[in-house]
């Protein structure tokens, strides 16, 4: 640990004008004293490490003295501290915050990040995010309460394998014991979720794949044909831009996509009733069907309206 404290207390300097003993000491766990030590031990390893004297006095490292950059390009670094920043926020992790210190000694100075990345957490539990890199990285079960795809809610108790981040959702995947098999879930759909303090073993196998063969996948895809009205435009093609699209004259625009099984498909009806009026299902014809029912059912909740 010592060494480790040591790299660590280096990279602060470099990148801070001055620190002081009483600084290092708290964040490290440490006595001052022990901070004295390391800055000995890290001046006779040749860094040239400064002494200011007075009330904001402290250390730090000579002006102009920089790490080599010759490992990593200014674009390399700038996109790795931007990436880093942001799940070092997510998560809260210390180690992630101590390599963002490590990358900026050897990045340009002064310079202004061309890039932003906001990893979206407002649809999960505060501390979710982070019981569950806990539990990835200490081996431990995880416990929450899960709404499924069916509305069917159930206690499940997983060994998370890891966690991803697609379609602008949290996802991890695990080993589920109820159901004794690999699965995926929705961070969303959980709640009263819980880092036990039981331990598990990984289970060396290769998970399985949600779809269980690709070409029975691409045997279920059907074509979706959707015209979208002038005022529904920029929701359309924020919620399909990969689709083919076509524009007409009118201002309107007519999208293809191909779905897995669009009659059992819940999160796309949900996506074209919010659009009102303002996009029609042109085929298949069941799916116009599926909708309309949908709508009927929501109108006889405000019949006495």
């Amino acid at each position: 640990m010592k060494l480790e404290r040591l790299i660590s207390i280096i990279y602060k300097l470099l990148n801070h004008e001055v620190l002081s003993a009483s600084m290092l000491a708290e964040e490290f766990q440490v006595s001052q004293r022990t901070i004295y030590r390391d800055i000995d031990v890290i001046c006779a390893a040749g860094f040239p490490v400064i002494s200011y004297q007075g009330i904001k006095g402290g250390y730090g490292m000579m002006d102009g003295y920089k790490m080599d950059k010759s490992l990593l390009g200014s674009y390399d670094v700038d996109s790795l501290i931007t990436v880093l920043s942001s799940l070092s926020t997510v998560f809260k992790d210390v180690r992630a915050q101590g390599t963002i210190e490590r990358l900026q000694t050897i990045g340009p100075e002064h310079q202004t990040s061309s890039l932003s990345v906001d990893f979206e957490t407002r649809r999960t539990e505060p501390d979710a995010l982070r019981h569950l890199r806990t539990g990835i990285t200490e081996r431990k079960i995880v416990r929450f309460d899960y709404i499924n795809a069916n509305n069917e809610r159930t206690t499940r108790d997983i060994e998370p394998t890891w966690l991803h981040f697609k379609y602008r959702n949290w996802y991890v995947y695990g080993f589920c014991r109820s159901r004794r098999d690999y699965r995926e879930f929705r961070l969303s759909r959980m709640m009263n979720l819980f880092l036990t303090q039981e331990d598990f073993q990984p289970h060396h196998v290769v998970p399985k794949e949600a779809v269980s063969s690709n070409q029975e996948w691409y045997d279920q895809l059907k074509d979706v044909v959707i015209r979208v009205g002038p005022k529904a435009l920029s929701e359309a093609l924020d919620q399909f831009h990969q689709a083919d699209k076509q524009f007409h004259d009118d201002g309107s625009m007519t999208i293809r996509i191909p779905v897995y099984k669009p009659l059992e498909a819940r999160w796309l009806w949900s996506i074209l009733l919010s659009f009102g009026s303002g996009a029609e299902v042109l085929e298949p014809l069941a799916l116009r069907g599926v909708l309309k029912e949908q709508l009927q059912n929501t109108l006889q909740l405000y019949e006495e309206v």
